[in-house]
């Protein structure tokens, strides 16, 4: 089996080291007061922070959107804390991982159809990728979506096995349900069956998982609402991690745990 990608698999304390030096995990850069700024957003109803998800008034208090967020994503529980420095925990990142590598090996043992795609291209692409290129060596099928599709004013697109939104000829920074929704009407309107699973973040998967399909997803501190759909059961895991960090390249020893950890590499 093709390795998708060249990085040693990293131990479970050696990956932890490397999230908090690159932060990934550990003190990252998103401040404090715009991951409350986020949640008091969620709260209020302001549905882009839903992020394709129907949250009801089940979340109409920060505070619990605030106590959920410290249990799953590891920021600072204290409700005074207002400003400065805010935190993901690395253990709760890979115990995450672990969880995804599990139903990522499920997928790979049923030769299940998988559809990847990505709101945050300029750091998530190749983590998707890569993963996208493990399964299919053992026989998923990785869903092809349908041709001229648009949302947002822009083109959906697939890319590396990845779709993505396109417009003026850059991928998109998006937290919109529309170009997944996009897709999954698309594949109705084709007669196509919907993904067996779906791996995605922000709205991508979001709204797959609102649709009732099996997802799972990656997720930045400042966006509760995939953490508030693991609490709920309507998204399967949520991966808590920084999802720009500086070099895309450092997700790579992240990616080789979560493969060797799915039985997925050589």
């Amino acid at each position: 089996m093709p390795k998708p990608i060249e990085t040693p698999v990293p131990s479970r304390a050696e990956l932890i080291d490397h999230l908090v030096r690159t932060r990934i995990a550990g003190q990252v850069a998103t401040p404090r007061e715009n991951n409350l700024s986020h949640y008091r957003k969620l709260a209020n109803g302001d549905r882009h922070y839903w992020l394709g998800l129907e949250l009801g008034d089940r979340w109409a208090d920060e505070q619990d959107v605030l106590a959920v967020m410290a249990e799953r994503c590891g920021v600072v529980d204290d409700a005074e804390h207002r400003f400065g420095q805010d935190t993901i925990d690395p253990e709760l990142t890979v115990d995450a991982l672990d969880r995804v590598a599990a139903r990522l090996h499920k997928a790979a043992l049923d030769r299940q159809s998988v559809l990847f795609a990505t709101g945050h291209p300029g750091g998530l692409l190749d983590v998707h990728r890569a993963t996208a290129a493990a399964l299919r060596a053992t026989g998923c099928e990785i869903v092809v979506i349908p041709r001229g599709l648009t949302a947002d004013e822009g083109s959906v697109w697939q890319f590396a096995d990845v779709a993505v939104l396109e417009r003026g000829a850059t991928l998109w920074h998006t937290h919109s349900p529309e170009p997944m929704a996009a897709i999954l009407d698309g594949l109705a309107a084709e007669g196509r069956p919907l993904p067996e699973l779906v791996v995605a973040d922000h709205g991508w998967a979001g709204c797959a998982a609102q649709r009732g399909l099996d997802a799972v997803g990656y997720a930045d501190c400042n966006d509760p609402a995939l953490f508030l759909a693991e609490a709920e059961g309507t998204l399967q895991v949520a991966v808590p991690l920084d999802d720009h960090v500086r070099d895309p390249r450092f997700y790579d020893p992240m990616v080789s745990y979560l493969l060797s950890a799915a039985g997925l590499l050589p």
